[in-house]
């Protein structure tokens, strides 16, 4: 079963052309990486997924529904969930309010002002599992301010999972994360349930070749290969683009 499908999304910003003819699909489960150059077009192409920009043409289908003019609160509660590459926490509230913030937010308990979030104890159990899985449970009453940038990095993720997404884009998740840092998230993602579908955009060599079973090289805001990670690592367009070899010419 598909969970994304997009087909010739195009979306230029007067004459810069941001992204042209992009079509893919991700099955459910399936880890697809988007790599390529800075200025490729990647977050770019993630907003025009998640609905945070229009697209200027093309078709985004969820789960076998036209999702092309559905705002981005309408594509959450269609199972679509996204971190972004700076995080975007509340950094004076702590880790469970945070948390609970978003456990909070496809419920109709949104709605009521009356009641403290932290009142809801089957939330606040489902807010400890994520936390513990994580490895932030101990630091649930810490101000977001006051933790290092990895465990915003990590929290992020949680957060996203809060929703019961079937779709997760993850945008840079790496970014910023010492090396340690980096294999922790990277095993974390790992861990996914195997019923959510992923699309990770990254730099992180390592991660992108270690998490994905299939990858798309944007260039220039169109996709210039798609592959499985050993399909792309022999790909001569990609060489040429990453390192300057050109086909037949062992010379950068």
């Amino acid at each position: 079963m598909e969970a994304i499908r997009v087909e010739g999304l195009y979306k230029s910003f007067g004459g810069v052309v941001a992204t042209s003819n992009v079509s893919f699909k991700v099955d459910v489960g399936g880890r697809l990486v988007i790599i390529g150059p800075n200025g490729a077009g990647k977050s770019t192409l993630f907003n025009l997924l998640n609905g945070q920009l229009p697209l200027d043409s093309g078709k985004v289908f969820l789960f076998g529904e036209d999702v092309t003019h559905l705002p981005l609160h309408k594509r959450a509660h269609r199972g679509m969930a996204r971190s972004f590459q700076l995080t975007s926490l509340f950094p004076e509230l702590t880790v469970m309010d945070n948390m609970m913030l978003a456990l909070h937010g496809l419920r109709k308990s949104r709605f009521n002002p009356f009641r403290r979030t932290g009142s809801y104890s089957t939330l606040r159990d489902k807010g400890k599992d994520l936390l513990s899985l994580f490895d932030l449970w101990s630091k649930r009453d810490e101000q977001i301010k006051m933790i290092s940038y990895g465990e915003q990095r990590k929290l992020e993720i949680a957060l996203c999972l809060a929703s019961n997404p079937r779709l997760l884009l993850l945008d840079e998740p790496s970014a910023g994360l010492t090396t340690s840092e980096r294999q922790v998230v990277m095993e974390m993602i790992r861990n996914l349930p195997p019923d959510i579908a992923v699309i990770i955009v990254d730099h992180d060599m390592d991660l992108v070749f270690g998490l994905a079973n299939r990858i798309i090289v944007l260039h220039f805001g169109q996709i210039i290969a798609e592959g499985t990670p050993e399909e792309i690592q022999a790909h001569p367009k990609v060489k040429e683009v990453y390192m300057g070899i050109e086909e037949g010419n062992g010379n950068a």
